[in-house]
């Protein structure tokens, strides 16, 4: 086994009222944020609305589109520029608005309103053209077969139209983000001859955006979908609290509990200090910690159980300490490498997974942290006001079992459960 540190002698239950204070810090700054900002910021797959992700030609013209959205009585919308280290020149934004109907027609107007400003403001038709980046691949397929632009006559096979058309759509989608600024750049797609180019040229123009996608959620799922988050949640709590009491004692699983809640409430504080939303991605990260510090947790727990067997002659202070400086080069490495992995994804996933890989990137320090500043201290504290941290006097010599009443016979009872 691979170890960081040769017998690290850390007294990590003194320093515990550290751990204490640094935590009580990270909540009180996090939920601070949260309370100036009016509770914590859901995404639209919680309070239900409209998300339009637009490309553009050029870098964005933000203070326009705001400008004529508001002039559209859409002053409440958002507009969050799309940065992507991996693309820093995606010329992308995403506009939300938020939903206040409930009804099937209502779930369609946000869409429609923002369309229609997108259109009003950067649309530059060309008469009698349609807009190329707006075309699907079926649109697109008829036209090609009402020309028959590959001159396969009248009863030529649909089929050969269709799979140009997909290939043109492919290169557009895939090769150039869904915006295709020129359509000569078309050639470079399989199958475009200039035959089909020039048919593209005579009834289609290039626009200066392309709607990527449209996200649409009403209030009504948006409200089912975070109850159930929330249950999700406390379910998985509920059932390692279980899990531990029966593998332990109670009061280890109480403490891990208390831990991984410590971990996902500091983690909600960092949202609200970064400005990040709460979204389903979000909730499947915040599981995966709750797993990954809990797992952290247990590793710290069974080596103190193992200890208490073995170091009967020592106060449980120093049991736990040695049991964390036991597993301290696996904590490091195990924490280490996984906080490596998380952090290149916030940095590199793009848009999409920066949600997701800031929860955890946040979640795996504080968690690794939590293992050993929160519950193993809570452990300690528990047993100190039961007053049982006292080490024996000595050790019994029948059969090397201690006295019914010791402390430490207590302790080790404890540790076998």
């Amino acid at each position: 086994m691979i170890e960081l540190f040769h017998a690290p002698n850390i007294n990590w239950i003194g320093k515990s009222k550290w751990f204490i204070a640094l935590s009580l810090l990270l909540l009180a700054a996090g939920w601070t944020s949260i309370a100036l900002k009016g509770g914590i910021r859901y995404g639209i797959d919680f309070r239900g609305g409209t998300l339009v992700y637009v490309r553009f030609a050029q870098k964005p013209p933000l203070d326009k589109l705001r400008t004529a959205l508001k002039n559209r009585g859409l002053g409440e919308s958002t507009i969050q520029e799309v940065k992507d280290l991996a693309r820093p020149n995606a010329n992308e934004v995403v506009i939300g608005l938020e939903q206040k109907g409930e009804g099937d027609v209502d779930l369609g107007a946000g869409r429609a309103a923002i369309l229609d400003v997108l259109h009003a403001t950067f649309g530059s038709a060309e008469s009698g053209k349609q807009d190329f980046n707006a075309a699907n691949t079926s649109t697109l397929a008829d036209f090609l077969a009402r020309r028959d632009v590959l001159g396969l006559g009248p009863t030529a096979s649909a089929d050969r139209y269709t799979e140009l058309a997909h290939a043109i759509t492919d290169f557009r989608d895939k090769e150039r983000s869904g915006l295709v600024t020129n359509l000569a750049d078309l050639k470079s797609a399989t199958g475009v001859d200039d035959r089909v180019l020039s048919a593209l040229r005579e009834s289609f123009f290039t626009g200066q955006f392309a709607v990527r996608n449209v996200e649409i959620v009403g209030p009504k799922v948006g409200a089912q979908l975070r109850t159930q988050a929330i249950l999700a949640t406390l379910y998985a709590l509920a059932g390692m609290l279980v899990y531990i009491a029966f593998r332990f004692e109670w009061v280890y699983g109480s403490a891990a509990v208390l831990a991984v809640f410590h971990d996902v409430l500091i983690t909600l504080g960092f949202f609200s200090l970064f400005n990040f939303e709460i979204s389903l991605t979000v909730i499947a990260a915040l599981l995966t910690l709750v797993g990954y510090s809990m797992n952290d947790t247990i590793v710290v727990f069974d080596r103190i159980r193992e200890n208490v067997r073995l170091m009967r002659r020592d106060s449980f202070d120093e049991i736990v300490n040695r049991s964390i400086n036991q597993t301290l080069s696996r904590t490091i490495l195990t924490s280490g490498l996984t906080f490596i992995t998380v952090l290149v994804l916030f940095l590199m996933g793009g848009d999409v997974l920066r949600s997701f890989a800031f929860a955890l990137t946040v979640g795996i320090v504080v968690g690794t942290y939590s293992s050993i500043g929160i519950a193993v201290p809570t452990v300690v504290f528990w047993y100190r006001w039961r007053g049982l941290h006292a080490a024996p006097a000595s050790v019994p010599s029948s059969g090397g079992r201690a006295a019914p009443g010791d402390s430490k016979s207590r302790l080790a009872t404890a540790g076998k459960r």
